[in-house]
C-alpha cells in the first residue's frame, strides 16, 4: 500500500518553501512550515498571503479559496511540531553540510514511516541520505522557481529508495496537480544540467566581451524566444545559487566545461546576488533594473 500523504511538513521558509507551502495547501493538504526563526515562518507566511492575493485579483483562485489555504498552514516553531507530518521536505539553501544539520535535528521527531525530502536542485540524494536515519525513505522532490506557477517537478531516487516512497512521491505531487519528470541520481539532475552550463555560457559570454548584458539578454529572448535572458535568470535564481550549482557540475563530473566562469565568482563574492539584494547582472534600487555592465 502506497503511503497517503495528508500532512506535510516544510523546513525553511524561503521563496522555495513558502512557494511550497503555497500549492500544497491550495490542493488541500494539511501544512506545518518551519525554520529557524518565528521571524523567518512569518515572513514565509506574509509571502504565501502576498501571492494568494495575487490569484484572487487575477482571478486564478476565489477569495475563500485563498482563505482555506491560508487556514491549512501551521507554524512550526520548533522541529517537534514536524512529528505528525507524513512528508517533510527540506527546503534550505544549496549547501549540503546546512541541509546535513537539518536532518539531524529534524529525524529523532518523525515518526517512523514518514518520508524525508529534499527540495535540491544538484546535490547527491544518495550521499545526503546516507547522513539520515532512514535512508530507504528518503528522496528528492524538486520544485521549479516560482513554485505556484511552474508545472514540473523533478523525482530523484537515491539508491538506498524504496519503490513506496518513490511511489507516494509521485503520488503527492499528482495531487499538487503537477507533472512528474523522473530524474537519475546524478549531478543537477535534468532541468540544472542543461540550464545553468547555458547561464554559464552567457556569463563567458559577457565576461569575454562579447556581448553586453542587455545583448546576450535580447538575443536569448528574441533569437531563441526564451521567455527571459540567461543573465535576468541568474539573478532571479541567485547567482550564489548558480554557482553552487555549478561547482557540484564541475566537482562531480570533472569535466573543464562546467568550470564556474571567473565573473560568476567574482559577482559572488562582491555580495552582487541578484534580485533577492537588488544588484546582480542588473541593479534592482530604482524604477526599473538597469544593467550593471
Amino acid at each position: 500500500m502506497t503511503l497517503d500523504i495528508r500532512t506535510i511538513g516544510i523546513v525553511g521558509a524561503g521563496q522555495m518553501g513558502s512557494g511550497i507551502a503555497h500549492v500544497a495547501a491550495l490542493s488541500g493538504l494539511d501544512v506545518v512550515l518551519h525554520d529557524i526563526s518565528e521571524e523567518r515562518v512569518n515572513s514565509g507566511l506574509a509571502t504565501v498571503n502576498g501571492n494568494l492575493k495575487r490569484q484572487v485579483t487575477k482571478g486564478v483562485i476565489t477569495q475563500a479559496q485563498s482563505e482555506e489555504a491560508l487556514g491549512r498552514i501551521k507554524a512550526a516553531p520548533n522541529p517537534e511540531g514536524l512529528g505528525n507530518c507524513d512528508l517533510v521536505i527540506e527546503a534550505a539553501t544549496e549547501n549540503e553540510a546546512v541541509k546535513v544539520k537539518i536532518y539531524s535535528g529534524v529525524c529523532p521527531h518523525l515518526k517512523p514511516e514518514a518520508i524525508l525530502a529534499t527540495n535540491t536542485s544538484s546535490i547527491s540524494i544518495t550521499r545526503l541520505a546516507a547522513a539520515t536515519d532512514r535512508p530507504e525513505r528518503f528522496i528528492g522532490i524538486h520544485f521549479m522557481n516560482p513554485v505556484p506557477v511552474m508545472q514540473l517537478v523533478e523525482v530523484i531516487r537515491g539508491i538506498a529508495t524504496e519503490d513506496e516512497t518513490f511511489e507516494a512521491s509521485k503520488a503527492f505531487i499528482h495531487k499538487l496537480d503537477r507533472q512528474v519528470a523522473v530524474a537519475e541520481d546524478f549531478p543537477a539532475f535534468i532541468v540544472n544540467r542543461i540550464l545553468l552550463p547555458m547561464i554559464n555560457e552567457a556569463i563567458y559570454t559577457l565576461y569575454e566581451g562579447v556581448g553586453t548584458v542587455e545583448s546576450i539578454d535580447m538575443a536569448m529572448r528574441l533569437g531563441a524566444n526564451h521567455p527571459m535572458g540567461p543573465l535576468q535568470l541568474a539573478d532571479f535564481i541567485g547567482l550564489d545559487t548558480c554557482l553552487s550549482i555549478m561547482q557540484v557540475l564541475h566537482e562531480g563530473l570533472a569535466d573543464s566545461k562546467y568550470r564556474p566562469c571567473p565573473l560568476l565568482v567574482k559577482y559572488v563574492e562582491a555580495g552582487w546576488l541578484g534580485r533577492k539584494v537588488k544588484r546582480g547582472f542588473y541593479d534592482y534600487r530604482g524604477e526599473k533594473p538597469v544593467a550593471t555592465r
